[in-house]
C-alpha cells in the first residue's frame, strides 16, 4: 500500500556513509558545517514522520536500539531430537549386527629381506660411491 521509508538510525546525526549516499554526485567535503546540520535535521524529521505513519498504519514501531534475538531450542526439544537419533542409530545398529562386528583388515605382513640380498645389495652399494668419489678426485 505505501513504500516506507525504512530508517533504523532515528534520532541519531548522519554518518560518513549515508552522507556518501545523499550527495552522490557531490563532494562530501565540498558541503558547509550548516548543510550538514541542515541534513541531519531533515534525517531526524523524516524518522519522525515514518514512526507517525506506521503508528497510523498500525504497523509494529521499529526500534534501532533493540537486537535480534537468536532462536533457542527448549531442553525438551533437544531431548526428543536426541531420541530421534538414538533411534535411528539403535535401528541401523539392531538392524544389521555385521556393521557392529566389522573388524578393521588384518595388516600385511613386511617383507623381510634376506641375509644374503642385504649382503649383495651393501656391496652392491658400495662399489657405486667408491666409483663416484673417485669419479670426483
Amino acid at each position: 500500500m505505501f513504500d516506507l521509508i525504512d530508517i533504523e538510525y532515528c534520532s541519531t546525526p548522519l554518518d560518513f556513509h549515508q552522507l556518501c549516499m545523499l550527495t552522490s554526485g557531490m563532494n562530501i567535503l565540498d558541503l558547509t558545517v550548516n548543510q550538514l546540520k541542515r541534513a541531519a535535521a531533515i534525517k531526524e524529521q523524516i524518522a519522525n514522520l515514518n514512526k507517525e505513519l506506521r503508528t497510523i498504519l498500525g504497523a509494529p514501531a521499529i526500534s534501532g536500539a533493540a537486537p535480534k534475538k537468536n532462536r533457542t531450542m527448549s531442553a525438551s526439544v533437544k531431548r526428543k531430537i536426541a531420541a530421534a537419533q538414538k533411534a535411528r542409530w539403535a535401528k541401523i545398529q539392531g538392524g544389521n549386527p555385521a556393521a557392529l562386528a566389522v573388524k578393521p583388515a588384518a595388516k600385511a605382513k613386511k617383507k623381510r629381506m634376506s641375509p644374503a640380498a642385504k649382503a649383495k645389495l651393501s656391496a652392491k652399494l658400495k662399489a657405486y660411491w667408491a666409483a663416484k668419489k673417485a669419479g670426483k678426485k
